[in-house]
């Protein structure tokens, strides 16, 4: 089975567990399909909003695929659950990559 069989194979038999759909979206991304890793992302946030990871990685796909807006949401949800979990390093990333996503459209 290749790498993705394997992952989205994983991801389905854990539903409850965060890391394998969380690399099966890496991968996908990885591979440029980019709309079926946008699901998988829009899944975790819905379904582990207390994931931090997803927040950094979603919000830098959407910003690539033009949804600026969109990435500035998840951004923005991002440093909030970052908070919550207390990362301070996640918090900065989401923070900077937020920041750069503004000073790219002079907002």
């Amino acid at each position: 089975m290749d790498r993705l069989g394997m992952l989205r194979t994983l991801a389905a038999a854990k539903p409850d567990d965060p890391f394998p759909t969380y690399g099966l979206a890496m991968e996908l991304t990885k591979q440029g399909a980019d709309d079926e890793a946008r699901e998988a992302f829009a899944g975790l946030v819905a379904r582990h909003p207390d994931y931090v990871p997803t927040y950094l990685m979603f919000g830098n796909l959407l910003a690539k695929l033009g949804q600026r807006d969109e990435a500035r949401s998840i951004y923005d949800a991002g440093i909030e659950a970052a908070g919550r979990a207390g990362d301070d390093h996640a918090r900065g990333e989401l923070e900077g990559a937020r920041a750069e996503l503004a000073g790219d459209s002079g907002a």
